[in-house]
């Protein structure tokens, strides 16, 4: 009896990547990814915009998605051929991503609640406190001072302050 030579080509290639992709639980993966994802962006991404700040709706999303592909790896990993390594990691994976939608669902909307009210601030069309910055210069200029100096040889009438929250 002769031996055949291994076939070699695309055929050999399918079944050791179809192989790999048996034995990688890529839902346990994706979704674990995912959830690291729908966590870091908001802090790095969604903050800076009010539609996605005050109800962070694109990070729910995200984590809905995570938490779907996290359920559907453990119900693929929990199959009676599945090593220990799987289980052991894709349980992980799960633990880990619902912790961070805890965490995240904690930080958003219980501790965000938490944050002093603003009562003392002034309101719109009322008069303004005394307080003093630095200009441009590095010297300090207060408000009275602002309302004392002459613009045009006239006393100002009034002050327009504009707080911005820019990049410097």
């Amino acid at each position: 009896m002769a031996k055949s030579k291994p076939e070699s080509g695309p055929v050999q290639g399918s079944v050791i990547k179809s192989g790999f992709m048996q034995r990688l639980n890529w839902q346990s993966w994706a979704g674990f990814v995912l959830s690291l994802l729908a966590g870091f962006s908001y802090l790095f991404v969604f903050v800076r915009w009010p539609i996605t700040r005050d109800w962070p709706w694109v990070n729910l999303i995200l984590f809905a998605i995570a938490m779907v592909l996290l359920f559907l790896g453990l119900r693929r990993t929990f199959k009676p051929d599945k090593r220990i390594f799987s289980k052991t990691f894709s349980s992980l994976a799960a633990v880990l991503g619902v912790l961070l939608l805890a965490g995240f669902l904690f930080v958003v909307f219980v501790a965000g609640r938490w944050l002093p009210a603003s009562a003392a601030a002034p309101q719109v069309g009322q008069k303004a406190p005394d307080f003093t910055l630095t200009d441009s210069n590095n010297k300090p200029v207060t408000l009275a001072q602002l309302l004392a100096e002459p613009v045009n040889n006239k006393p100002p009438k009034a002050l327009l302050l504009i707080f911005y929250r820019g990049y410097w």
